[in-house]
C-alpha cells in the first residue's frame, strides 16, 4: 500500500482542486450538516465543504497530510477537524453523517467491500454519498498503470486488479445490498507542464506513488527505461502543440438512500 505522505503530494492536491469543488458542488450541503470526507489527503473537498456551512471530519491514513489539513483549517477558522484512519475501519460513530464525500480517496482502499460497508455505517439512513473515481483509460491513469506494471514486473506481484469504482454496474452490486442507488456521471479536467518531460519529472518528485516506486525501479536498473517510457506516453497524448496538456476522464458517482 502506498504511503501518500510521501513525496509533496499537496502540489498533487493543487491540481485536483477543480474535481474537489465539483464533489462539494454535488453534494448539495446545507449549513449545519456534518460532513465526513474519507482519504482527505490535504484537505480539498473538506475545507470547501467547511466553507459552505458543514462540520466536516477529514479522514485520512497518511499523517503528515493530515498535520496540512488541519493547519489550514485553523488558518482559515473553519469548522473541520482532521483524524487519521481507513477507509474499512473510520475512527465515526455509527450513523454520523449526513454526506460522506471522496475525491479520489476510497478507490484507493484495498477492500471495495469493507470500504463501502463502513461508508454506510457512518451515514445517516438519509445520508448521501459522491464519490469521484478515475476512468482506467486516461492518459495519467495510463502513465499511473505504467509505473504499476513495473514494479509488478520487478517483483513478481501483481496483485488482484482494482475494484472498477468508475463502472455504474459494478457500483450497483456493491452498494445496492447496502440501501444505496449510485449514479454515475463523466467529467473531464485537465493537467498542464511546459512540457511532457517537465510533466513526468514533477510528477517523479510529487506524486507519491511515483516517489514509492523509484528506489525500487532504480535498484532494478530500470530507472532511465521507465523514465523515457513515460515521456513517450505523455508526448504520444499531448494535446498541446508548444507545451503539454492531457484531459483525463473521472465520475462523479452520487449515492443516494433506496
Amino acid at each position: 500500500m502506498v504511503d501518500w505522505g510521501l513525496g509533496e503530494y499537496e502540489r498533487t492536491a493543487e491540481k485536483l482542486l477543480p474535481v474537489a469543488e465539483v464533489a462539494v458542488a454535488e453534494a448539495g450541503l446545507s449549513g449545519g450538516e456534518t460532513v465526513i470526507d474519507v482519504g482527505c489527503g490535504t484537505g480539498n473537498a473538506a475545507l470547501l465543504a467547511a466553507e459552505a456551512g458543514a462540520h466536516v471530519i477529514g479522514i485520512d491514513p497518511a499523517a503528515r497530510l493530515i498535520e496540512i489539513a488541519a493547519a489550514e483549517a485553523e488558518r482559515r477558522d473553519l469548522d473541520a477537524e482532521f483524524v487519521l484512519g481507513e477507509a474499512a475501519s473510520l475512527p465515526v460513530a455509527a450513523a454520523d453523517a449526513d454526506v460522506i464525500l471522496s475525491v479520489f480517496g476510497v478507490i484507493f482502499a484495498p477492500d471495495a467491500k469493507a470500504a463501502a460497508h463502513e461508508l454506510t455505517r457512518v451515514a445517516k439512513s438519509d445520508g448521501r454519498f459522491v464519490i469521484t473515481a478515475w476512468v482506467p483509460e486516461g492518459a495519467v491513469s495510463s502513465g499511473v498503470r505504467m509505473i504499476r506494471e513495473t514494479m509488478a514486473e520487478i517483483t513478481g506481484q501483481r496483485g488482484d486488479p482494482p475494484f472498477p469504482w468508475h463502472d455504474e454496474v459494478a457500483l450497483i452490486e456493491l452498494f445496492e445490498p447496502l440501501g444505496r442507488r449510485p449514479r454515475v456521471s463523466e467529467r473531464t479536467i485537465e493537467f498542464t507542464a511546459e512540457s511532457p518531460r517537465q510533466w513526468v519529472e514533477s510528477e517523479g518528485r510529487e506524486h507519491p506513488m511515483a516517489v514509492a516506486a523509484r528506489p525500487l525501479v532504480e535498484q532494478a536498473g530500470r530507472g532511465e527505461e521507465l523514465q523515457r517510457r513515460l515521456i513517450e506516453h505523455y508526448e504520444s497524448v499531448n494535446e498541446h502543440p508548444d507545451a503539454f496538456r492531457v484531459t483525463s476522464r473521472y465520475v462523479v458517482a452520487e449515492l443516494t438512500p433506496l
